[in-house]
This record gives C-alpha cells, structure tokens and sequence, in this order.
C-alpha cells in the first residue's frame, strides 16, 4: 500500500489545526458578544420576522432549532432555523446570526444562481457520500492491485470540494445582505455594527477552512493515486 509524500499529509494536518483554531476563535466571539445585550431591545426571532417581512417574504417561518451555532435555512420547508440561544436572545450576536440567515431566506426567494446550484448539487451529494468513503478506504488498500476504487472515489470527493467552494460565495452573499439592512433599518449602532460584523466575518471563516480542508484532503488522495500508478 502507498502513501502520499510527507508535503501533501503535512498541508492536511494545518488545515486541520486552522479549522480548530477558527472554530475556537468563532466560538469565544460569539460568546463573547452574546453577552453585550442590543440597544434596540429585539430578539434574533423578531429581527427575523423583522427582515423576512421588508423583503416581502410572508411564506417563510422562524423557529427554533436545539444546539448551538445550529442555525441555518432550510429551503425544502421554507424555514429558519434559529438555535435557542439566538432565537430569543437580545444582542448583537443573535442579530448577525438571525439576519444572515434570512440572508439565505432571501437568496432563495430571489433566485440567487450560486444558491440555485448549491442546491441542485445536494441529492448527488447525498447519492455520493454513501459509496465514496467505501471506495476511498478500499482504494487505499487494493492500490497495489488496481488504482480504479481510489479513482473513482477521488472523483466523488472532488463533487465535496467543489461543493464547499461553491458554498463561499453564498455564505458571503448572505453576510453583506444581513449587515445592509440591520444598517438600513437602524437594527445596530455603529458600535453593535461592528461586532456583527466581526461575528459573521469569523462565521464566514469556517466555510473557508472547510473549503480549503476538502480540498487539501482531495489532493492526499490524488496524491496517493498518482504515487500508486507510478509505481505499478
């Protein structure tokens, strides 16, 4: 069985430690402006509602959701799902984290082409994550004999990587829509603004690692394909 040269496992094991340290870093923000309450006085459910009706948007529900920094939207239900912490919390954390959500909620409603695709792409996704860890493992191990199961899960991971680049765009789209109208409609001072901002910017960080991740993990297999094909 072959192994990828030492630089393709290293460029796996840092993006493996940057994903730690920004989700630790995205963490201790939001914990750290969750305790700052907003001026204005609204829970991240009534900025929701808040921002779902001035774009007119009238089929879409707020609820809430267990965990914490669970909080997504699902556009099979037409919901956003808020973690209950931001869901009836009052500051500028929950307003960020309320109002990009219903960034997505926008997105969708006005056809938005990056969010079009990364949806279109997710039963192929689905279909792919059943066989393409199988086909990994055994790749690995049968590559001696035939380079073809690693091939072609590399080929299905290289759909994941592709999805999760796509997802930046969309993510980051939804962040600039969220800060415009909690500027425009007054939700935040200047100084809440900022600390909004900062909490969505290290949001944002996550989907880059995660990006940057799938990728360096794509090209250690690549690696291990192309190492394996030469020496047979």
């Amino acid at each position: 069985m072959m192994f990828p040269s030492s630089p393709a496992y290293i460029i796996v094991l840092l993006t493996m430690l940057a994903s730690w340290l920004v989700q630790r870093r995205l963490k201790n923000k939001f914990e750290q402006y969750s305790q700052i309450g907003l001026q204005n006085g609204l829970s991240g459910k009534q900025i929701a509602e808040l921002m779902l009706a001035d774009n007119g948007i009238t089929d879409v529900r707020v609820i809430s959701t267990d965990g914490r920094l669970t909080d997504h939207y699902n556009p099979a239900d037409k919901t956003v799902n808020l973690s209950e912490s931001v869901y009836a919390e009052r500051s500028a954390a929950a307003a960020a984290v309320a109002a990009h959500e219903c960034g997505h909620a926008v997105q969708h409603a006005q056809a938005y082409s990056a969010l079009k695709f990364r949806s279109a792409m997710v039963p192929a996704l689905s279909a792919v994550s059943r066989f393409m860890p199988i086909l990994l493992i055994a790749g690995v191990f049968l590559l001696n004999r035939t380079p073809w199961p690693l091939a072609a899960g590399v080929v299905l991971f290289s759909l994941t990587t592709l999805f999760s680049f796509i997802t930046l765009p969309v993510e980051f789209d939804a962040s600039k829509r969220a800060l415009a109208w909690i500027d425009s409609r007054g939700i935040v001072t200047k100084q809440e603004h900022a600390m909004a901002k900062d909490a969505l910017w290290w949001a944002a960080m996550t989907y880059v690692v995660a990006a940057l991740g799938s990728l360096a993990t794509l090209f250690y297999y690549a690696t291990m394909l192309l190492g394996g094909r030469r020496n047979n």
